[in-house]
Parts: C-alpha cells; structure tokens; sequence
C-alpha cells in the first residue's frame, strides 16, 4: 500500500503556497473541470468493464405495499432499480436505501451482496437520516453553484462544507475565491439562488463512485485543498478508498449519503455569503437553506428561515489540522 502524507503535518504556510499555485494555473477552472469529468467518466468505464460475467442476487424488499423478492445484478443494479420493479412513485419519493436493516444505500449507488432492501423518505416517523442526506446533498449542490457562477478571470477554490446539521440553520460551502472584499448584494444573491434553483430543476441523480487516492488525486490536481485532503481521507476510509459523487458535470468529494435526485430539492434560497478569516488564509462561507418538494411553507414561515439562514453558521472554520485522524467534525467535500 502506498504511504502518504497525513494533512496534519503540512503547515498553513505550505496550505498558502498550494492556493498562490492554483492561482497562477495556465489552465481555466472550465477546463479543469472539463478533465475532472473526462477522468471520472473513464473511471467509471474501467470499473464497468471489470465486473466480468454478471451474478445474480436476491433482494428481499420489505415495505409497501408487500414484501417481494427480486433478482438483480451484483455491482450493477441499485436501490433505484428495485424501486421501479415496484412502482414509479416509490421510486421517485425514496431518499435513501436501507440494507439489512442497518447500511444507509445510496438510491444509484449498486448493490454488492443477497439483501433486505427498505426505503427511506422525508415523511416517515423518523426521518432524521433523510434530512441529513438532504442538508448534505444542498451543501454538494452549493459547491457546485460556487464553483460555476464566476468568470474563469476569478480563480475558485473548493474546500469543504460542515458536516450536516439541519439545527445550524442553513447548509455551508466553505470556498476560496481570488476576491480581496466581496459582500454580494441583494440582487447577486437572487441571482444566485435562481442558479442554485435551475440546477435542481434539472432532476440530475446522485452517483457515487469509490475510488482508489491515485485516481482521486489525478481527478483533483487542480484544487490544493482537495489534493491534500485526499491522503489522509484514504488512510481513514475502509479499503483505503475516496469516495466521489457526481451531479450533472460537478464532482466531489463525500462520505455520504446523498439524496436520490435534485428534483428532490424543493424551495431554496442562498442567503449569505461571509467572508471568514482562517489559516489558511481568507475564504468565503456560502450559505444557504431550502425545504424538500414535497414540503409546502408559507411566504410568512419561510422568510423565517431565511432571516436565521443569513447569520454566520458557527461551523467549524477551516484550518490545515482539521482533517488530523479522528476529527470528524467536518464533512470531507
């Protein structure tokens, strides 16, 4: 096994001298993330073709409106899959999948062994795994908007967002932008939530892909923040693997879950974005908050929430120890 670097022995000065080095980069943010996706998708290809002869497994799905068994594809059918054998309508509500009874499933993510399949959604008894999926997914979906909705002449580096926590307020994406003072106005926050709304109306479906750190390390040698994380997210992930998602052409990295499909997302705002002063020098706090689909507020409560979402989330600010072995109080984006 290859050794690495853990994140918690670079300093801030070599954190600073990453960044200074993304900024001088020949090469477009559009066109990184051009590569980032040509090098995903022939991940994807080579995994696909790895699989071989294709095995059967059982499925035993549990729920309404009967308990059925189903045989699928191993490595290749997903929870998604089974939900369309059933009806379309628990396909499109389920949020998440729960295996056995115990392992939160990705909806696209494929099935590996004979199984009990359950389905999660927004309206069950308890649905404290789907909100969180659901904070974790609108925080995703922020880093994608922060990194799209700059001219290439400002430089966007992605670092992370805080692990979910729908009590905050508001989901986070913490990012490092080539701005000296940016407070947007009212009018550029409308803009972007309008951005951030058009991208969940496209219904775009979350893939997860676990990947080996080289790969992931090729897949974000644009970002200094990402590249360093990688190493030490590898030594502390089962198989010693990267776990990325992708929505669209965005990609990222998570531990997960994810929500089934942005056309989940319902009503949302971006409310602020402050700057934050940190070690690794200045970044920018995009926040914003949302309710899901199926949920209706009224004018009145909703600008409630969005008056709490415009405060400074006291999530923890990014520092180069924050990835150190045994912190998980961040979420690795």
């Amino acid at each position: 096994m290859k050794k690495f670097t853990r994140i918690g022995l670079l300093t801030t000065h070599t954190f600073k001298s990453l960044a200074q080095n993304r900024k001088s980069s020949s090469l477009p943010l559009s066109e990184c993330i051009n590569k980032r996706n040509a090098l995903y998708n022939a991940e994807v290809k080579r995994q696909k073709e790895s699989i071989g002869r294709i095995e059967k497994i059982s499925v035993c799905y549990e729920g309404v409106p009967k308990n059925e068994y189903f045989a699928m594809n191993r490595q290749m059918s997903t929870p998604y899959h089974v939900a369309l054998h059933i009806n379309e309508f628990i396909a499109h509500k389920s949020v998440l999948g729960l295996v056995d009874g115990q392992r939160l499933w990705d909806m696209h993510r494929p099935l590996d062994s004979d199984c009990t399949l359950q389905f999660l959604n927004f309206v069950d008894s308890d649905p404290h795994h789907c909100n969180k999926a659901y904070w974790r997914s609108c925080s995703f979906l922020l880093g994608a908007l922060a990194e799209t909705c700059f001219k290439d002449s400002i430089h966007c580096n992605l670092h992370s967002f805080p692990s979910p926590n729908v009590k905050s307020g508001s989901f986070v994406y913490d990012v490092q932008l080539s701005l000296d003072d940016w407070t947007p106005s009212k009018d550029e926050l409308r803009i972007l939530s309008a951005e951030f709304s058009k991208l969940c109306r496209q219904h775009l479906p979350f893939h997860r892909l676990d990947v080996d750190p080289e790969v992931a390390l090729e897949i974000f040698s644009y970002n200094p923040f990402k590249s360093s994380q990688i190493p030490d997210i590898a030594m502390n992930s089962p198989g010693n693997k990267i776990t990325l998602y992708r929505v669209g052409d965005h990609v990222d990295i998570s531990r997960g879950p994810m929500i089934n499909n942005t056309k989940q997302i319902g009503r949302a705002t971006i409310t602020a974005v402050h700057k934050l002063e940190s070690e690794l020098g200045q970044m920018f706090r995009f926040q914003g908050v949302s309710i899901p689909a199926e949920f209706r507020l009224n004018h009145f409560a909703y600008n409630i929430l969005e008056e709490r979402a415009m405060k400074l989330n006291q999530a923890r600010v990014p520092g180069p120890s924050e990835f150190a072995p045994g912190l998980q109080s961040a979420e690795i984006a």
